[in-house]
């Protein structure tokens, strides 16, 4: 659960993603709240407009139609990567969805509820871009426009400390809905992971003249025929017991990684964690059977160059 960040934040972090950002109107303070609260907020939501032309996409954005009075998200993001903003607050943008994917969103689990249900509404509980896209399936994507999603999204996430499984489709949230179309969510999810996994490490305190400094901490070990023993031994089973207490030093890696949610970083190598492994497994270039979740030397090895564990036989 979260509080929605201040306007002047949203603009200044998206500025800071790398992302142009122009300020429409009194964006800050059009809303929707007088129909109900803004927040606790969980997550962004990615649209497409189904218009052409970004004045006039940004236009209909901001002020609505007959029927569904604006702001309609609270950024649009055009063809050529820039972001608008047109209102903060309540918008209305994500409107019913199914209760499930809201908990997947706020547990950040792997799997995706089918979203089968119009049972609550997401009007304050998403951040939302619309993308100028016909959704025809055949209007491209630019590469500018897509990487303006990834950043504009890993932006909103960084800040409130989520991980990429925060951000969903329309088409995942409301049935009958196919927006956003002409990429895959989960491919957008990759690419905001691997943002986010890019944030350099915060510098180390500086270390005194006067005394001598102590030795850094051993970095943890940990065994791989332990680990593997535990990978295949805890997805049956309930609950979460510690097989082998090196799983939560993985957990931790992948969390780091942004392919964990903190939560299940329990040191139980079930569901979740086979799920987050094999997806590293994938980005160390591993496909099919050779990415199923269960560590091997090579990959576990590279996990730990990067997030400081050793790992022994």
């Amino acid at each position: 659960m979260a509080n929605p960040m201040p306007a002047v934040t949203l603009a200044q972090i998206l500025r800071d993603e790398g992302l142009t950002v122009v300020e429409v109107g009194n964006w800050r303070t059009h809303n929707r709240n007088s129909k109900g609260p803004w927040g606790p907020v969980h997550g962004v939501m990615i649209h497409h407009t189904v218009t052409s032309g970004t004045q006039r996409t940004v236009d209909i954005c901001r002020t609505g139609y007959s029927g569904l009075p604006g702001p309609l998200c609270h950024g649009v993001i055009a063809k050529d990567g820039t972001v608008y903003l047109v209102g903060y607050g309540r918008a209305n943008h994500a409107g019913s969805g199914d209760d499930d994917v809201l908990r997947a969103v706020q547990e950040e689990t792997p799997a995706r509820p089918r979203d089968d249900e119009a049972n609550t509404d997401g009007n304050p509980h998403f951040y939302g871009f619309e993308c100028e896209n016909l959704g025809d399936g055949k209007d491209p994507w630019p590469a500018v426009q897509m990487e303006a999603i990834e950043r504009a999204a890993a932006a909103i996430c960084r800040w409130h400390r989520w991980g990429p499984r925060s951000v969903i489709g329309h088409l995942e949230w409301q049935p009958g809905k196919v927006d956003p179309r002409g990429f895959t969510m989960d491919s957008m999810r990759d690419r905001i992971a691997d943002r986010l996994a890019d944030d350099p490490e915060p510098e180390p305190p500086k270390t005194p003249t006067k005394p001598a400094a102590p030795k850094p901490p051993a970095k943890p070990v940990v065994d791989l025929s332990k680990l593997v023993a535990a990978a295949k031994a805890d997805p049956p089973r309930r609950g979460t017991p510690i097989s082998y207490y090196g799983t939560k030093t993985v957990e931790q890696a992948l969390v780091r990684e942004g392919l964990l949610a903190p939560s299940l970083a329990d040191g139980h190598f079930g569901t979740a964690t086979r799920t987050a492994y094999a997806s590293w497994q994938r980005r160390c270039g591993y496909s099919g059977k050779d990415a199923d979740g269960v560590p091997g030397a090579t990959s576990l090895k590279k996990l730990g160059s990067r997030r400081g564990f050793t790992v022994t036989a």
